[in-house]
């Protein structure tokens, strides 16, 4: 299993009263990430040609420390198929060698119908050949 790392700079508008990251921010660089990870032109061929796309159904996130405007992160995402249903991402966040949030996110694949499909045989390549 190979890790990918995505960039994030954090600027002003991501930041909260506190002067840190708002809490739901994070799961927008996670995201950014899988895509970066999956491949942008993938997930759009999937879903105009096949009519499939790619939903949360579950994410923890822990807190250990917070981001501040200026950061500079890295989004380090580890993903594993854990069923040709769904595929689970490790998806951490670094600044500077320090690891400031964990998260697992869980996605199944569905149809236009929102219905739950197995996920595309290109997905799972990607993912075993480690992205």
């Amino acid at each position: 299993m190979t890790t990918a790392t995505f960039p994030v700079q954090i600027y002003y508008e991501d930041t909260d009263h506190s002067g840190l990251v708002y809490h739901a921010n994070y799961l927008k660089y996670f995201e950014r990430a899988r895509e970066h990870l999956l491949g942008v032109e993938e997930l759009v061929r999937l879903l105009h040609q096949d009519g499939v796309g790619f939903v949360v159904y579950k994410c923890e996130l822990t807190f250990k420390q917070g981001a501040v405007f200026g950061d500079t992160l890295e989004i380090r995402s580890t993903p594993r198929m854990e069923s040709g249903f769904r595929i689970v991402f490790q998806q951490d966040v670094w600044r500077r060698g320090e690891l400031l949030v964990q998260g697992v996110v869980h996605m199944v694949c569905v149809d236009a119908n929102k219905k739950l499909v197995p996920i595309p045989k290109s997905v799972i390549d990607r993912v075993q050949a480690g992205a």
